[in-house]
């Protein structure tokens, strides 16, 4: 279903100046082996399905790639543009075995997805989780990434901000409708930034599914806050320049000017270290730009472009 169809207002124009108009969305799903058998990722495309120019753009921790219509949309007459749920978020499969929530597993099964797509090389961008593994992906010799756009999230993640995700994670309540999601979602999500009435309510929609029984219920598996639970909150601060360091293609890093993930101190030194990263921070946005407003998505689709 193209979401956007019910949501026009938030339509971007390929270009500026251009009229705005709604691309066919296609879905699908590829199957991955992970440490306890097969699972299924779902992903989302737009796009000419035979164009080689491929912009891959994964998520944050408990979102799914439904966030990225708008830009996708946008960005559809340049690429053939994959938006996948990472396993345990949106129409992808659940685990049974929490512990498998875990970046091997993500990139894992990213490369499968990469490898039904057919092309070499391609385009990445992640917002914070999403980051994170196109960091991991992009600092291995051979990485099928060529470009990087690293969304409010680097080599450096301060233990108070690790400690305020896991307040909220896995700890969404039902909802009775989405008028009660949305206002569970605005207050949760309140660092994205003062975005209008249909914005929030888009980031409802896409971010809840239906229960069997009535209600909503955020889209994503509560499971994965046990993983996350023994990893970080009794840890220091994560440190991964060794990763981010080993970075070789052209990189931006689109922060947050109020993220408390990534400090700009943090976001100042990865451009003067590693890919030496162009740096773009939004005014009024915390953790994390959620490119809705047309001026994110010409930040990202003039870098992405350039090369």
């Amino acid at each position: 279903m193209t979401i956007l169809k019910d949501f026009q207002e938030l339509v971007v124009s390929p270009r500026p100046g251009q009229a705005a108009t709604v691309h066919a969305m296609r879905v699908g799903t590829v199957q991955c082996l992970g440490a306890h058998g097969l699972h299924r990722m779902a992903y989302s495309e737009w796009g000419d399905p035979a164009n080689p120019r491929v912009l891959i753009c994964v998520h944050g921790l408990t979102r799914n790639g439904r966030d990225f219509d708008v830009l996708a949309n946008a960005l559809a007459s340049d690429y053939r543009v994959v938006c996948p749920d990472v396993v345990g978020r949106g129409c992808s499969d659940r685990l049974p075995f929490p512990d498998d929530y875990a970046l091997p597993t993500y990139a894992n099964d990213v490369m499968t997805l990469i490898a039904r797509l057919g092309v070499e090389s391609v385009h990445w961008l992640g917002t914070s989780m999403g980051g994170l593994i196109g960091m991991f992906l992009a600092s291995l010799p051979g990485s099928p990434i060529s470009r990087l756009v690293l969304n409010d999230v680097g080599p450096t993640i301060a233990v108070d901000a690790l400690q305020r995700i896991g307040e909220y994670l896995g700890k969404a309540p039902d909802f009775s409708d989405l008028a009660e999601a949305e206002a569970y979602v605005r207050v949760v999500c309140a660092p994205f930034g003062a975005l209008t009435d249909a914005q929030w309510r888009y980031m409802t929609v896409v971010g809840t599914r239906a229960k069997p029984d009535g209600g909503y219920e955020m889209n994503y598996d509560r499971t994965i806050a046990q993983p996350y639970q023994k990893a970080y909150l009794d840890a220091k601060d994560i440190n991964l320049w060794p990763l981010y360091d080993a970075i070789r293609c052209p990189t931006m890093v689109l922060r947050g000017a109020q993220s408390d993930v990534l400090a700009h101190e943090t976001a100042l030194e990865m451009s003067a270290r590693g890919p030496g990263a162009k740096l773009v921070e939004v005014p009024g946005v915390g953790h994390a730009p959620m490119l809705l407003e047309e001026s994110q998505v010409r930040i990202v689709q003039d870098f992405l472009l350039a090369g």
